[in-house]
């Protein structure tokens, strides 16, 4: 079976849409394998738009 490729936007919306329905920075963060700081940094222009 094929890896499913995502594009980084994807990513980043998945990434978003979890912490909008409430899960913690450092749950999601962890799973996605970034730092808090990045975390952060793509909530945050997700949020200016």
């Amino acid at each position: 079976m094929p890896w499913r490729e995502t594009s980084v936007m994807d990513e980043r919306l998945r990434f978003v849409a979890r912490l909008l329905e409430g899960e913690g920075m450092s749950e999601v963060c962890r799973d996605f394998g970034i730092s808090r700081k990045t975390g952060y940094k793509i909530f945050n222009r997700y949020k200016e738009d």
